[in-house]
């Protein structure tokens, strides 16, 4: 019974690795632009006929290749960017004093009275 699990989850691992691997090579080939359209068919079809040596023998000859395709493409990541940057009010003064009657109302926190006073000076960061 439990060699019956371990069997089944290493077998599981290497079948989803495969697949994974096998996506990896698809996705490089269509990343790549210096390949002609006919080697993608032939590497495609021998991927289908005759998978497992073909990933191999793909990931031997292309391997180098696929690292530098996949960080020219940026890995599939987009880079952050925090370039808001908020603008001192017209009128600061009216603002924190609305802001001071909402505090006073006890529509607004203490909190929330802090950052709209920050955000009426242009400060980017609470504080």
């Amino acid at each position: 019974m439990i060699i019956d699990l371990f069997w089944f989850a290493l077998v599981s691992f290497y079948f989803i690795a495969y697949f994974f691997v096998m996506a990896m090579i698809i996705v490089d080939l269509f990343r790549d632009h210096e390949l002609s359209g006919w080697w993608k068919a032939l590497w495609i079809i021998f991927l289908i006929f005759v998978p497992f040596l073909t990933a191999l023998v793909y990931v031997i000859a292309r391997g180098s290749g696929m690292a530098k395709r996949a960080q020219a493409h940026g890995g599939g990541r987009v880079p952050e960017q925090d370039d808001y940057q908020p603008k001192a009010s017209a009128s600061p003064s009216e603002d924190i004093a609305r802001a001071k009657a909402l505090l006073d109302s006890g529509a607004i926190s203490q909190g929330e009275f802090d950052a709209l006073k920050s955000k009426a000076l242009g400060n980017k960061y609470f504080g």
